[in-house]
């Protein structure tokens, strides 16, 4: 028994040293997505130095994070940490989606595939957001480059045929793609509508040389 004392101590302290590099690893996930959080906020709110220091900072974070897990896997593919990671991807991608510059690869970000595949298509719903702002100003070639870049990792997206145990819920992120993708292609088409009805009243009165009444 005085053996069986020893291997007991020694599963202990294993166990320790593990409940320590997860204690570690959720604090890590948590900023790792409230930098992404804001990083995605800055991005939306054309802070751009901002924005790419806060994706700085979250890719730091995220290989702190990836470090300190190398050594436990079942740590490194729970729900927080591939979680934490997918946010790091989305607001990467956000980015560079949004500022129509190349997007990272999933080695470039030293994520796992789905995580990435993850991350790329929450990245592609921030853009109706996006799309939203320029309408509310007025079309823009802009608002319509967004959506052609939401319609294109759609199209990718759903080409993505593996189970769920795979691609951790990729279908139901992709579906809800589709959602948005549909009602930002409405909203688009509404916002060009309005503008050519107003374009034609404008030369329609024009040609007719047609004052509109003043009060008074």
């Amino acid at each position: 028994m005085e053996k069986l004392n020893t291997i007991i101590g020694q599963i202990q302290d294993t166990l320790s040293a593990k409940t320590s590099v997860r204690d570690q690893a959720l604090r890590r996930s948590r900023e790792l997505t409230r930098l992404c959080a804001q990083a995605i906020r800055a991005t939306h709110r054309e802070e751009w130095d901002e924005a790419a220091a806060k994706i700085a900072l979250a890719k730091a974070k995220a290989e702190e994070l990836v470090g300190d897990l190398k050594g436990f896997p079942d740590l490194y593919y729970t729900g927080y940490s591939q979680d934490a990671l997918k946010e790091y991807v989305e607001a990467s991608l956000t980015y560079s989606l949004i500022r129509n510059e190349p997007l990272s690869s999933a080695r470039s970000l030293n994520v796992e595939p789905a995580t990435y595949l993850g991350g790329l298509a929450e990245a592609a719903t921030e853009l109706r957001r996006r799309v939203l702002d320029i309408i509310r100003h007025e079309h823009s070639d802009e608002a319509e480059r967004l959506l052609q870049a939401m319609d294109a990792i759609y199209t990718e997206l759903v080409a993505v045929d593996f189970a769920d145990a795979i691609t951790h819920g990729l279908r139901r992120r992709t579906d809800v793609l589709r959602g948005v993708l549909e009602r930002t292609r409405g909203d688009l088409t509404n916002s060009l509508r309005q503008l050519q009805l107003q374009g034609a009243l404008v030369d329609l009165e024009r040609r007719l040389d047609v004052q509109l009444p003043t009060d008074g």
